[in-house]
């Protein structure tokens, strides 16, 4: 026999044994979906447009919780305001489980406050918030740094004196130093080749995370890890952030006081030296690398891609623009930095923030949870560590509670009063004891990032508004904006 055909045979039987030896045994007692292929799950009900597209089609005969197999693992979805409310807060304990993205894992491995489980995220996530919360609260608070960074920006759209520019490395770098003054207590230079080089590779990862390539993976990672892929590139990414994370940790222990905590980091190592005689301990290096690692990738990007979208919607609407401008001017002037007090006197600028958070759909199915014990939930079984997708986009886009759920439009959040108006459905950052642990800085910086640019800057497109394409250039784990070029004409 040829040694080509051994070698695919050889392939074929390792692609039935792995998926064979993933498949389950048993369902408890799953809520319907379209019927899996053995091996293959429902992948031929998945659609070109993606899984989002798949899982919407596939709602329309199955209800609003439903089962579909990525490969040989079930996936409860859940879908709509109502389901995904049940679920992550009347239920909050038992979905407090995270599950995987399998083009992440390798990195990931469990460890850090994003995908651990059990004591160690409980640990991590009580350490996290209150370092985080000291640090944005202590002699040089959250709101002030954000100033700073914004009138660092301002000077720096100043150079550009209106010429078309891409705005994506500029968003990128006023996020990062929000988020690495609180992680390694500093902030760096825009044109720091360093800094911009792991701007440049947590951008890349997030939009390899989020493509069609890795969403096919998550169907047949135990197979596909074998062979070269998007999955290599995004392992490459991460290793070399890991790598800086890691030497600024060593300049971290070889410069530490005991009496004076810097930052995120100097406040973890002094943890870990005060339990390092507990053999059971999570303050391990391990789960420092992984945590810094994931607070910098999303305190990062998440907001700067945010600020994207956003500005990419004033190009489209410039009477939007202007009229968070009129009332810029109203509020806060010309003479004095926006602060947060101006939030609750400005309702049309919160809602036209509120609705390009809802708009942009940056994470259509959050980030994957799992139950954490045998739980009923509307009548279905879903055994212990049953992965479950809340499709954050069904609530984002819920004609329940949006009267245009797929037009940019800020009177989604205002009242008949024009004050602001909560609504039960907006969850960008998701819900539950999983809720983004930035949340609280995400709503500042996106406030005080665009006021102070448009109090600054009026801005305009080299392309007619109505020209302007807003479909995402990925749409998968995460919504990537589409490349654009915007000009910042000083007022």
């Amino acid at each position: 026999m040829e040694p080509s055909v051994l070698l695919l045979l050889a392939l074929l039987v390792g692609f039935v044994l792995l998926l064979v030896r993933g498949y389950p045994k048993s369902h408890g007692h799953l809520p319907p979906g379209p019927r899996p292929l053995p091996l293959l799950g429902n992948l031929l009900q998945m659609d070109r447009g993606g899984l989002l597209k798949s899982f919407m089609r596939i709602r329309e005969k199955y209800g609003d919780v439903f089962t579909v197999h990525l490969g040989p693992r079930p996936v409860v979805m859940l879908y709509g305001t109502e389901a995904i409310r049940e679920a992550l807060v009347d239920q909050a304990e038992a979905f407090s489980g995270r599950g995987t993205i399998a083009v992440v894992e390798p990195i990931f491995r469990d460890y850090g406050v994003v995908f651990a489980n059990g004591e160690r995220w409980k640990a991590l996530r009580r350490f996290s918030l209150v370092t985080m919360r000291d640090f944005g609260m202590g002699k040089r608070s959250v709101e002030e740094r954000i100033q700073e960074e914004a009138q660092c920006l301002v000077e720096e759209f100043r150079k550009s004196q209106g010429a078309p520019l891409d705005p994506t490395f500029l968003f990128q770098c006023i996020t990062a130093n929000i988020i690495c003054s609180i992680v390694f207590g500093e902030r760096f230079d825009y044109k720091d080749r360093q800094f911009l080089r792991l701007l440049d590779l947590i951008y890349q990862t997030f939009s390899l995370v989020s493509s069609f390539s890795s969403q096919v993976f998550e169907f047949f990672a135990g197979f596909l890890k074998y062979f070269p892929g998007t999955h290599r590139q995004i392992f490459r990414n991460m290793q070399e952030v890991l790598n800086y994370i890691g030497q600024s940790v060593k300049k971290h222990q070889a410069t530490l006081d005991p009496s004076h905590s810097r930052d995120f980091i100097d406040t973890y190592l002094l943890r870990m030296e005060k339990e390092k005689s507990n053999p059971h301990t999570e303050f391990h290096h391990e789960n420092l690398l992984i945590s810094v690692l994931s607070l910098f990738f999303a305190g990062t990007e998440t907001t700067s891609t945010t600020l994207r979208y956003g500005f990419l919607l004033m190009l489209k609407y410039p009477h939007v623009a202007e009229r968070v401008q009129k009332e810029i001017d109203q509020v806060i002037g010309s003479h004095r930095l926006p602060t947060l007090e101006d939030r609750t006197k400005m309702p049309y600028t919160d809602a036209v923030i509120h609705e390009i958070q809802r708009f942009s759909d940056l994470i259509p199915f959050a980030i994957p949870h799992k139950v954490t014990k045998d739980t009923l939930f509307r009548g279905y079984l879903l055994p212990k560590n049953t992965e479950v997708y809340p499709i954050l986009s069904s609530a984002l886009h819920d004609p329940q509670y949006f009267e245009q759920p797929d037009t940019f439009n800020p009177d989604h959040f205002l009242d008949a009063n024009g004050a602001l108006k909560k609504s039960e459905a907006f969850m960008p950052f998701s819900l539950g004891k999983r809720i983004c642990l930035g949340e609280g800085i995400a709503r500042n910086e996106l406030f005080l990032f665009f006021t102070t640019i448009l109090q600054n800057f009026s801005v305009s497109s080299p392309v007619a508004p109505k020209d302007i394409d807003l479909s995402p250039k990925e749409s998968g784990f995460g919504t990537v904006p589409p490349k654009y070029q915007i000009c910042f004409l000083a007022r």
